[in-house]
């Protein structure tokens, strides 16, 4: 155990060196720099800058000392934002961010699990169709069409909910729904497909047999081994959340990591864009191994220590 992990923490490194290094040289090759759409500097103004950011240093001088800096877990100064660190504004929209994930990831997870069993329970019945009548809603409308389907309903017509910010519980609803209803109508159709096959099997049929009642057959021995796909998707479930919650905290005004990334592009704040894609990257990273490691302990059938253990 204590062997694989260290292997994997190595390859997370690795890869955090590459995803660094990338970032760092598009970054570099993006045209014009992050006080060129200031009109108001002077050029000897803008030299300045540079000369302060360490802008105007060769780029192996640059490159080493953001390498350097990244391994400290320091990510620079806001070229934007005055006496603002990239450190201080991901501390600070982080939490946001966090909040509104973890909501959709266990929005999608509780109901497409759901779903997807109630499908496949009742198949070729009204529950089933009608379950993956939501799950091929859910995939085929996207995340910011669906964000701003429910913001006119629930906030502009029926003003159930607020429309934007993120005061309360309640702001948080229509954004984390958002968020969740595509991976969760993927869950549901997965959940779906690997529960039909598990009721098919020899071992349900044997349990059956057994005179085992139909609750204890379905919770204990189909849903146990047909949620392993389920758990094989969360490392991309966690990107999906990543990576909509962009888009969905512009829509919502919500001051997380997403939206101060689209911000810091908009600004061409550079460090903030490499900060923010080191720390997404970081976070997939460890995500996909807290998955493997659950993987694991849910199948005691998989191992994860090496062959030498």
């Amino acid at each position: 155990m204590a062997k694989y992990l260290l292997k994997r923490l190595g390859f997370i490194l690795l890869s955090l060196f590459f995803i660094v290094t990338i970032t760092f040289f598009i970054m570099k090759a993006a045209p014009g720099g992050p006080f060129a759409s200031e009109r108001k500097l002077t050029p000897a103004i803008e030299q300045q800058l540079n000369e302060i950011y360490g802008l105007d240093d060769p780029l192996y001088k640059q490159y080493i000392d953001y390498v350097i800096s990244t391994a400290q877990l320091d990510f620079g100064p806001s070229f934007k934002y005055v006496g603002q660190s990239v450190n201080g504004i991901i501390k600070r929209s982080f939490p946001y961010s966090f909040i509104l994930g973890m909501e959709a990831i266990l929005l999608s997870l509780s109901i497409g699990v759901l779903l997807g069993v109630i499908a496949a329970l009742k198949h070729n019945k009204f529950s089933d169709y009608a379950a993956m009548v939501i799950a091929v809603l859910g995939i085929s409308v996207p995340s910011f069409i669906m964000a701003t389907i429910l913001q006119y309903i629930f906030a502009i017509k029926l003003q159930a909910l607020p429309v934007a910010k993120f005061d309360s519980f309640a702001h948080t609803l229509l954004p984390a729904i958002a968020l969740a209803t595509t991976p969760l109508a993927f869950i549901a159709r997965l959940m779906r497909s690997s529960m039909l096959d598990v009721l098919n099997a020899d071992y349900i049929k044997t349990a059956k047999s057994k005179g085992l009642s139909k609750r204890v057959v379905t919770y204990k021995h189909a849903v146990r081994n047909a949620i392993m796909p389920v758990v094989s998707y969360m490392g991309p479930l966690v990107v999906g959340i990543l990576t909509g919650s962009f888009i969905i905290e512009k829509i919502f005004a919500i001051p997380g990591l997403g939206n101060e990334f689209v911000e810091s592009v908009t600004n061409r704040d550079y460090t903030v864009i490499m900060g923010t894609t080191v720390f997404f990257g970081a976070l997939l990273l460890v995500s996909i191994l807290i998955v493997d490691i659950i993987y694991s302990l849910i199948d005691p059938r998989i191992k994860i220590t090496g062959k030498g253990e």
